[in-house]
């Protein structure tokens, strides 16, 4: 790499990444809070957190990946200084929000279906079913959330959204608390209170956001009004050609992962609330790479917006480089530490010794990890999200999620036993990782190139 060069763009992509990299670990301190919570509650809680929660994060992450396409969209517009019509983005797409909405919710309220494939004994059903219930009126409000978090991040003003979600995540550790444990006339709920928890953090959270739409001056330029404008059949269109595709990634993405929870919740409670604690902790990890992501694509985009296609290749190439150098320093710490950081999760010592196998792969899986994200974000900048799809399905479901099926249940007749079990799908879907990371990193670098020699 060109230092001098890298250095700078570092520094740009930093500004950036900082605040949103706070914002999304106050969001992943939700699933922390409930997890820790839960695990206190009790181990029928914490594995109905992990079934629940698999089956919100789906539902939740692929419609959500629709709704921020308003970032590459939006973004491009603010580079090329068309404020107005990069606010009516934002407009468009929280319609499309409360859209998607109607069909995500009936999932959430009806979800046999997630509960049919992990195979939930009736006690954990019960509960992962209250808790799915109070989340259906929690996703419209994170919906809209996402479409706000999205433009903003395309504006570079991801500071607004950090502060939303700090102040959430204030209010969030109490009333989840109270609910889980009881108290001042109202009984313990278990993991339902962590859901009922997150539903009014979430409606709070997005009236805040829109009063800020309303009298913040910065918003001025971009003529929001005072209420939504009408849905305008081809921007949704717009929206819909480049978030159906994002959106079926992020899906195969996390289904991937929030999968291997209804398949490992089969073996029992004990190893599916060992993989709870694994996922969070990975996922933890994985907010710097995707912070990272996050501020590489909006910039790569704006500078697209004003012409600038050199810079937009340069940032965009640097991120990746970024990404994965941060990448392995994190994922080597986090290997040697993971003992005494399961600690902080559980004092159950079956689950301790459930989650420690897991972290083994810890490294690798999260240096492939930042490297597919970070090159996926960066092609959404380009509008580039069919191949980046086909990738996901072929290297996450193919290897990832079906070979760890094959491993853990031990379909040849003759796999190991230390890759049997949680194990076998943690070592898949580090290889399919490996895989998505190498096939997106290289169709990003030909993709570059092809650009360049094409001026």
């Amino acid at each position: 790499m060109r230092r001098p060069a890298f250095l700078g763009n570092a520094g740009r992509i930093a500004t950036l990444a900082w605040p949103v990299l706070i914002g999304q670990l106050a969001v992943l301190a939700y699933s922390t809070i409930d997890t820790m919570l839960a695990g206190r509650a009790g181990a029928l809680d914490l594995a109905a957190l992990a079934i629940g929660g698999a089956a919100y994060i789906t539902v939740f992450i692929g419609l959500m990946g629709i709704v921020v396409a308003v970032g590459p969209i939006a973004g491009q517009l603010f580079g090329a200084r068309h404020h107005a019509q990069a606010g009516a983005q934002l407009h468009q797409a929280m319609w499309l929000a409360l859209l998607l909405s109607v069909p995500g919710c009936a999932l959430l309220l009806f979800p046999q279906p997630f509960l049919d494939l992990a195979r939930a004994e009736p006690a954990v059903a019960a509960k992962a079913r209250a808790y799915l219930g109070a989340l259906a009126f929690a996703l419209p409000f994170a919906l809209l959330f996402a479409a706000f978090r999205g433009f903003n991040t395309a504006v570079s003003r991801p500071k607004i959204v950090m502060a939303l979600q700090l102040g959430s995540l204030a209010l969030k550790l109490p009333l989840t608390a109270w609910l889980v444990f009881g108290g001042l006339g109202v009984p313990p709920l278990g993991a339902p209170g962590c859901g009922i928890a997150t539903a009014i953090c979430f409606a709070l959270q997005m009236l805040a956001a829109w009063l800020v739409l309303q009298r913040d001056p910065f918003y001025a330029p971009f003529a929001f009004g005072a209420g939504l404008q009408r849905p305008h059949r081809a921007s949704l269109a717009a929206l819909l050609r480049l978030g159906v595709p994002m959106g079926a990634s992020v899906m195969v993405e996390v289904t991937g992962f929030s999968f291997m929870a209804f398949f490992i919740a089969r073996i029992g409670a004990v190893p599916v609330a060992g993989h709870q604690i694994a996922l969070n902790l990975v996922s933890a990890m994985f907010m710097v790479p995707l912070a990272i992501a996050n501020a590489s694509s909006t910039l790569v985009a704006q500078s697209i917006g004003a012409g600038d296609l050199r810079d937009a290749r340069r940032v965009g190439w640097h991120g990746l480089e970024m990404g994965g150098l941060i990448a392995a320093v994190m994922g080597g710490g986090v290997y040697l530490l993971r003992e005494p950081i399961l600690g902080l999760y559980t004092r159950e010592a079956a689950v301790v010794a459930a989650a420690l196998p897991l972290l083994a792969w810890v490294a690798l899986f999260h240096v492939a990890d930042a490297a597919q994200t970070v090159a996926a974000f960066v092609l959404r900048a380009w509008r580039i999200t069919v191949v980046p799809m086909l990738i996901y399905v072929a290297a996450l479901w193919g290897v990832g999620l079906a070979g760890g099926y094959a491993l853990a249940f031990d379909l040849p007749g003759r796999v190991p036993p230390a890759l049997q079990g949680a194990q076998g799908f943690w070592s898949a879907a580090t290889a399919g990782l490996v895989l998505a990371g190498a096939a997106l990193s290289g169709f990003l670098l030909w993709m570059l190139r092809r650009q360049r020699a094409t001026l």
